[in-house]
C-alpha cells in the first residue's frame, strides 16, 4: 500500500560538518585577532616534524617517506581542530564577558570530569544582579563570584561561612570573575578548578553536592520540632 503523502514540508537540513567548521572558523577569526596564527602554527608544525623525520630516518624509502608525510598531515589536522576549539571557545567566552549568567553558561559546558555544578546561581543580588556559582569536585568546593569584588567579597565570605560551618572538613576555594584586573578571566574558569589540589573523592563529591544541595540557598536547616507549616507570623505590637 502505497504511503500517502501529507504534503507537510520537510524540516530543513542543517549544515554540513565542513560548512560548521567554515563557520567556527569564521567566528573565531572575527573575534580573535591572533587565531589564524596559531591554526597555522598547530598545522604546520606537524607536518614539518613530520618531513624532517622522513627525511631522516626513510633512507631513501619512497613509501616510508609517503608514510611519514601523511601521518604529519593527519596530525597537522588533529591540532588544527584541537586548537580550533579552544579558540572558538575562547572567543565565545569573550562575547558573554561582563554579562549576568555568563558564569553559568561557563559551569554548564565547559567543566570537566570530577567537578560538579549548576547553571543556576545559589546567591544572586536584586539591585546589582552580582551573583554567586558554587562547583563541587575533586579539589573541594569552589565558590565563584560574579560581579565587581567590591560587590561580591560579602556575599561570598557570607556563603563561605555556611559551608565551612556544616562541612568544617571540606576545603573552600574563591574566585572572582570580574571586571576588576585581578579578577579570574571567564574562560579561565575549569583551569583553575582543575588547579585546585585533590582533596575529595568521587563517593565523596557526590555526597558534599547532595549535602549542599539539601540545605537550600541559606544553608540552613529548619530548628527540630518546628514545622514549616504551622509557623506563624508575627503580630504587630
Amino acid at each position: 500500500m502505497a504511503r500517502k503523502n501529507d504534503g507537510s514540508p520537510k524540516p530543513p537540513k542543517g549544515p554540513g560538518r565542513l560548512k560548521q567548521m567554515y563557520q567556527v572558523f569564521q567566528m573565531t577569526r572575527r573575534y580573535d585577532k591572533l587565531a589564524i596564527w596559531f591554526l597555522l602554527l598547530a598545522f604546520l608544525l606537524p607536518v614539518l616534524v613530520s618531513v624532517l623525520l622522513a627525511v631522516l630516518l626513510s633512507a631513501g624509502n619512497v613509501l616510508t617517506l609517503v608514510l611519514y608525510v601523511i601521518a604529519g598531515l593527519l596530525g597537522g589536522v588533529l591540532v588544527f581542530l584541537i586548537v580550533l576549539g579552544r579558540r572558538a571557545e575562547r572567543a565565545a567566552y569573550s562575547q558573554i564577558e561582563g554579562q549576568p549568567g555568563a558564569v553559568g553558561a561557563v559551569l554548564k559546558s565547559s567543566l570537566r570530569r570530577g567537578w560538579t555544578a549548576s547553571e543556576m546561581p545559589i546567591s544572586v543580588s536584586p539591585k546589582t544582579q552580582d551573583a554567586v556559582y558554587r562547583a563541587v569536585g575533586r579539589g573541594g568546593v569552589a565558590l565563584i563570584g560574579e560581579g565587581p569584588r567590591s560587590r561580591t567579597q560579602r556575599m561570598l565570605d557570607d556563603e563561605r561561612r555556611n559551608i565551612v560551618r556544616i562541612l568544617p572538613n571540606v576545603p573552600v576555594t574563591v574566585l572572582y570573575v570580574g571586571p576588576d584586573p585581578e579578577s579570574t578571566r571567564l574562560h579561565r574558569i575549569p583551569t583553575e578548578l582543575r588547579k585546585l589540589k585533590v582533596a575529595l573523592r568521587k563517593s565523596e563529591i557526590l555526597a558534599v553536592s547532595n549535602r549542599l544541595n539539601s540545605l537550600g540557598k541559606n544553608g540552613l536547616p529548619i530548628p527540630k520540632g518546628i514545622d514549616p507549616m504551622k509557623v506563624r507570623a508575627a503580630r504587630p505590637r
